[in-house]
């Protein structure tokens, strides 16, 4: 007669040990998953007393697996993978056409949802789940198919495919430079921008250094500028919003902007917009690049891409 089954850990133990092993950082896994450092560090000790051998090191500054700890990993780290594989495989046969994308809410709101209808009237059988966030997401535990992201141009993740290139001009709505030649505050080169109200998005992470004001100033050699005023916002999209009501001049990526700037609805200033070294592009979660509603939806994206850069 078989003896019962041992228990298994938790899931969850199972998760938390295989992401702090992989970063070696309780900190990382824990933004990872959406935890703090303390309850990861919890999940660690619960499982340590499961198995009943220590899985960690903790050291000054550092951490490192024992020998039983990695071990542990190597067994681990690939099961869960093919747990997740599993579960990616149900679901799409469950729901063979509902394609998740995740982008960041900028572009979401100024140029997927516009656009989104037409992609509809030409595959009206794929069902489309928007997923707008600035956070980095784990694709397979979220089972999101394609992320939309925009990187420096030569370090994009292996396996991304290229959609469109970034470019990027001061812009102002039509009726702002109207009232700005009427009160004799003219834009007609890059050092007038400091008699002017500037629209600032508001990087509390530090990832667009590049489309902040003092870096577009520095470039045109425009040192120790106070400009006339400024309004902040905490989302890009509300920046363009701002300017599109004529509160003041924004930094317009072409990308975003580009319809605006052919209904007439924005103004680019100074030469209009210019290339920088970043693009957007389509990164696929594990097995979904050969899907066929996947591979419709990235043609879609290049084609209204290309054919807005024209």
């Amino acid at each position: 007669m078989h003896s019962p089954a041992r228990p298994l850990p938790p899931l969850d133990l199972l998760v938390g040990f295989e992401s702090a092993a992989r970063h070696l950082s309780f900190t990382r896994a824990a933004g990872e998953l959406f935890l703090t450092q303390s309850a990861v560090s919890r999940q660690i000790q619960a499982l340590e007393e499961f198995v009943g051998v220590p899985l960690f090191e903790r050291r000054h500054k550092a951490l490192a697996l024992t020998a039983a700890g990695a071990q542990y990993y190597r067994t681990v780290a690939p099961m869960l993978q093919q747990l997740r594989d599993a579960t990616r495989k149900v679901r799409e046969a469950r729901s063979r056409n509902v394609l998740t994308v995740t982008t960041t809410v900028s572009f979401a709101s100024l140029w997927l949802v516009p656009r989104l209808s037409r992609f509809r009237k030409q595959r009206p059988e794929i069902d489309v789940r928007i997923a707008a966030t600035t956070e980095v997401l784990d694709m397979e535990r979220e089972g999101i198919d394609l992320a939309i992201r925009d990187v420096p141009m030569g370090n994009a993740p292996p396996g991304s495919a290229f959609l469109v290139g970034e470019r990027l001009a001061a812009v102002c709505s039509a009726e702002y430079l109207r009232e700005a030649k009427r009160a004799k505050k003219p834009l007609a080169r890059p050092q007038d921008v400091v008699n002017h109200v500037l629209l600032l998005y508001q990087d509390a992470k530090g990832r667009f250094a590049w489309l902040s004001w003092p870096r577009w100033l520095e470039t045109h050699g425009i040192e120790d500028a106070a400009p006339a005023g400024t309004i902040t916002y905490d989302q890009y999209d509300q920046v363009i919003q701002a300017a599109l009501l004529g509160q003041g001049i924004a930094l317009g990526r072409g990308s975003l902007v580009e319809q605006y700037i052919r209904d007439k609805r924005l103004v680019p200033l100074f030469g209009g917009l210019q290339d920088i070294a970043r693009g957007f592009h389509a990164i696929f979660a594990r097995g979904a690049r050969e899907r066929p509603e996947v591979q419709a939806f990235v043609e879609w994206l290049r084609a209204e891409m290309a054919r807005e850069t024209a």
